[in-house]
């Protein structure tokens, strides 16, 4: 392969090709018809940057399809956001040097192919309800918990992404039965205040603990060291609340947790005692748990995209 070009004529079996486009990532995959990663890459994010960021997705998809000797007739990309379905520019990405951008079109000049682009919460639905943690799972609601909040959702299989195209933005919710204690403003990118994503993201709990007189820590380090901390019990006790509510709108079989948040283990033994305080049963059965794939379920969710129809 020289350069952009591409073939898939000199290739025996079928290969899918994904994209995760992150804040402060971007990770490339190839699957084989096995769905086996035969070649992976990662690089980091061009910060604040869109021609580099279109640049760098390009030369990443060339380089991982390189290695592994193949790729997909169409790419899929997984971002923080999503395409408008109406224009398809992009909006609603927390990484806002994306938003009003017509993303799909610039990368698939850069490419020379067709490009499918879908919300990152929506791929790590998709990676998880085929072969993760959510298989045989008749309804899934996927959770990013990371530099934002997302969710994506699964019904019979099938991603559902509402007839705007925002299905399973529960990020830019307001904050359930808050106590006195949260009723000041916590300021949104998005322009709002008090969404879940000021409550509940990485950044979120990192700056309760800096608040608290504690020395600055990463999420995930701070709720390993200290996860009896008031600090972490309230982020946990606020992601009861706000999973409660989705179970009482949508009430899935299963919450499947991605975003680096996903490894602070209180969250699958304390959530679901949280639960019957809030969910409006006499009984909640609902399963959560940290995704299969990691970090890679993204990825391996947006190689999914090209399968699906065309919206």
């Amino acid at each position: 392969m020289s350069g952009m070009e591409y073939s898939s004529e000199r290739y025996s079996a079928p290969m899918l090709t994904g994209v995760d486009l992150g804040g402060t990532k971007i990770e490339a995959i190839v699957l084989d018809d096995h769905d086996h990663v035969v070649a992976k890459q990662r690089i980091a994010t061009p910060r604040g940057d869109y021609a580099a960021t279109v640049s760098s997705i390009a030369t990443l998809v060339a380089n991982v399809e390189e290695e592994a000797g193949g790729g997909g007739d169409c790419v899929g990309i997984g971002v923080p956001g999503s395409p408008s379905p109406r224009s398809g520019i992009m909006r609603n990405c927390n990484s806002t040097v994306l938003n009003g951008r017509p993303l799909r079109t610039d990368l698939e000049t850069a490419m020379r192919r067709t490009v499918r682009l879908a919300n990152d919460a929506n791929c790590l639905a998709l990676s998880e309800a085929h072969d993760g943690a959510a298989v045989g799972a008749d309804t899934v609601f996927a959770i990013i918990l990371g530099t934002g909040v997302g969710g994506g959702v699964i019904v019979d299989g099938h991603l559902v992404e509402g007839r705007n195209g925002v299905a399973g933005e529960w990020g830019h919710m307001p904050l359930p039965w808050p106590d006195p204690l949260e009723h000041a403003a916590h300021t949104c990118w998005c322009g709002r205040t008090n969404c879940l994503e000021t409550w509940l993201s990485g950044p979120a709990l990192e700056q309760a603990w800096i608040t608290a007189g504690h020395d600055p820590l990463p999420a995930t380090v701070l709720a390993a060291q200290s996860p009896t901390a008031p600090e972490v019990l309230a982020w946990i006790d606020r992601l009861a609340r706000a999973t409660a509510v989705l179970i009482d709108v949508f009430d899935p079989d299963i919450f499947v947790v991605g975003g680096g948040l996903n490894a602070i283990e209180a969250i699958y033994r304390e959530v679901p005692r949280r639960w019957p305080d809030h969910v409006f049963a006499d009984a909640v059965e609902t399963r959560i748990q940290p995704a299969a794939h990691g970090d890679a379920s993204g990825a391996r969710g947006a190689a999914r995209l090209p399968t699906r129809p065309a919206r």
